[in-house]
């Protein structure tokens, strides 16, 4: 029922304020009432003693009866009052009994000794009347003095009475006060309910409603049906949320456009706050750091960017509100790191951004340029430094006899188709990388080409003491698809080489085997040659790259590269395997012709 804080509230004033009502109401009518019971009891008791004193001061000869002083003393026609008769200096020369006294013997003491040592300083018609404290809360003494006239010797007509702060009427009238009071304010409370709870419950609506809001409702509204306040309460409400609502969704179209741009940024962003906490971290920083190596990796940070070096960065450019810049690298990975300070418009750092680039790949680009043109001069030097030294005796003639002549111009036309056979590979390895070949794929008969080519280079390799033969494994191979013209030249781009680190003895073989499961035909050239080590074989296929250059043996390195562009051109790969000391196997595949293509079998 007052689960509400404001009903609560309102409630309690309410309460509150009819209690503190009655209270005030009762304080005042109690002082009200203590003051109105003295004033009557004064006032009746003055007019008694002045009832007495007109009666005596008109036949003043009965004062000479003893008989009647002891009326007028001992009688109760003045109750709740005791009557002393004193001479002229205030001494009682007559006195109730004691069977017939009222006030308590204390009272009356006090009293006496107040006539003798004090002056009385109210007066009314010639009585006069004080009242005393008394020894007992809550009632006073009063006492009257009036002289008596036409008597033979000057007496006092002295009254002593005890008045009370409030009688029983008064009382009683409290009692009923107070009653009533209570029943009014316990009648208020229902109606009192209703109408805070009137008010409270369209407050209650709003306040669940901006809760609703505030949680990312922004469809509710509030009701603005109430009159008053408490509808224009509502209707401004209504109103602050419709354009709540509409700036939020501007917001959040102009964060996702921003968010969007932000994550398709090719570099990887990352900005923290004023105590280098990352606070956006864009989609390409959480990817770009996947090739550093990783360790000790204790804290959040680290395992965003896994390197000190950048956080200290961050650290000290908060602290300097200075650009940092820095290049990471390591075996196989290269970052470019760049943190710019973030200032609020008093000119303070409250943060700062990273922007990190993967560079690798530029870097490898570049030393494979360097590395390109160093072999290229190396290569065309090496002919043309040949050709030189042969040409110079030539044209100064110091080559007299004929056949020295000869010999030199046979060495100089090898040298010469040597140059052109290196510019010729240049060329068609850098238009197969650049797609400017063209050349078609399609059926042929694999078994035909590996026989002639077996025919053709039997003599060759008999030649260098070599053992060569072709195997089917698998037995007669089925049609592939590709350009037969293309798939010679990568075979004798792998037997040349074959042939050229095999010792006389050794042996090359090309084994053939079909892949049922994948469709494919696997062709693989094995020697028993001198193998390549396990740190040259992942450039194995790189330009211009040569396994053994200490030996001495000829050619320009662009063979196995040529081989593998040219199968990568048909949608084939090859793979190499080899043990130092021992031999090299170079396998490729070539992929079955199905469906349509099955007539060109």
């Amino acid at each position: 029922m007052f689960q509400s804080t404001l009903l609560r509230r309102t409630m309690t004033l309410v309460i509150g304020a009819l209690v503190a009502s009655t209270f005030l109401t009762l304080v005042a009518f109690l002082l009200a009432g203590r003051n109105v019971t003295i004033n009557n009891e004064v006032t009746r008791t003055l007019e008694q003693t002045r009832g007495i004193t007109n009666a005596i001061n008109s036949a003043p000869e009965i004062m000479d009866s003893e008989q009647f002083r002891n009326v007028l003393i001992d009688s109760t026609f003045m109750a709740d009052k005791d009557v002393f008769l004193l001479d002229k200096d205030n001494k009682v020369i007559q006195a109730p009994g004691p069977e017939n006294t009222i006030v308590a013997k204390d009272k009356i003491d006090t009293a006496i000794q107040y006539i003798r040592e004090s002056k009385f300083e109210d007066e009314s018609d010639g009585i006069r009347y004080v009242l005393i404290n008394s020894s007992e809360s809550g009632e006073q003494i009063l006492i009257t003095l009036c002289a008596l006239q036409e008597t033979d010797q000057p007496l006092t007509l002295c009254t002593v009475s005890i008045v009370q702060d409030f009688d029983a009427v008064i009382t009683s009238f409290v009692n009923i006060l107070a009653l009533s009071t209570l029943l009014a304010a316990m009648a208020m409370l229902i109606p009192s309910y209703i109408m805070v709870n009137q008010i409270i419950l369209p407050i209650q609506n709003i306040n669940e409603v901006a809760k609703l809001f505030g949680q990312g409702n922004m469809s509710v509204r509030a009701d603005e049906s109430h009159k008053g306040e408490i509808g224009e309460l509502g209707a401004s409400f209504n109103i602050l949320a419709d354009r709540l609502s509409q700036s939020i969704n501007d917001l959040t179209i102009e964060r996702n456009r921003l968010e969007d741009i932000f994550n398709v940024i090719s570099e990887g962003i990352v900005v923290v706050d004023q105590k280098s906490v990352p606070i956006v971290v864009n989609n390409k920083a959480r990817t770009i750091f996947t090739n550093a190596h990783r360790s000790n990796l204790f804290t959040e940070r680290l395992q965003l960017i896994p390197f000190d070096e950048i956080w200290n960065d961050f650290d000290e450019c908060l602290i300097d509100g200075v650009n940092k810049q820095r290049t990471v690298e390591g075996p196989e990975y290269a970052y470019s790191s760049t943190i710019v300070p973030k200032f609020d418009p008093d000119g303070n750092c409250v943060g700062a951004i990273g922007f990190f680039r993967d560079i690798y790949d530029e870097q490898k680009l570049e030393r494979t340029r360097r590395d390109y043109v160093s072999n290229i001069s190396h290569e065309l030097r090496t002919p043309l430094q040949t050709l030189r030294g042969l040409i110079e005796p030539l044209a100064d003639g110091m080559v007299k006899k004929e056949e020295d002549k000869q010999r030199y111009y046979n060495i100089i036309l090898n040298e010469t188709m040597r140059l052109s056979r290196l510019i010729d590979d240049m060329l068609e390895l850098s238009k197969l990388q650049s797609r400017a070949v063209a050349f078609k794929s399609f059926p042929f008969d694999l078994n035909t080409l590996l026989k002639d080519l077996e025919t053709k280079f039997r003599p060759i390799m008999k030649e260098s003491g070599i053992n060569f033969k072709v195997k089917f494994n698998s037995g007669k191979l089925p049609t592939v698809m590709g350009n037969p013209d293309r798939v010679e030249q990568v075979l004798i781009i792998l037997l040349d080489n074959a042939k050229k680190y095999t010792p006389e003895g050794g042996s090359v073989t090309i084994y053939t085997d079909f892949i049922e499961s994948s469709n494919k035909v696997n062709i693989s050239v094995a020697d028993t040659g001198q193998g390549i080590h396990e740190y040259d074989i992942n450039h194995i296929f790189d330009r211009f790259f040569k396994a053994d250059r200490a030996r001495g043996k000829k050619g320009s390195g662009l063979g196995l590269s040529i081989a593998k562009e040219l199968l990568n051109y048909m949608g084939e790969d090859i793979t190499v395997e080899s043990v130092y000391g021992e031999g090299t196997t170079f396998s490729f595949t070539l992929t079955k012709v199905v469906g349509s293509y099955e007539r060109w079998k």
